[in-house]
């Protein structure tokens, strides 16, 4: 079963039990992106580490090693 075929079966079954809708598929997944971005960055800088440019930094380390 499709998400799509799903969310309708939840629509129509609230309907006829007269409860509230469920959110359509995908309305909020910006808002929970943006959630766990904040949060990966809370949990950097409470393990003090660097809340930014982490993943820029480690490839940097990866493509350009140190001379011995």
């Amino acid at each position: 079963m499709s998400i799509t075929q799903q969310y309708l079966l939840d629509t129509h079954r609230a309907r006829t039990l007269g409860e509230p809708e469920p959110p359509a598929p995908g309305r909020h997944d910006l808002q929970t992106v943006r959630e766990l971005r904040e949060y990966r960055r809370f949990s950097a800088v409470v393990a003090e580490r660097p809340a930014r440019g982490r993943v820029r930094y480690a490839l940097r380390r990866w493509l350009r090693p140190r001379a011995l």
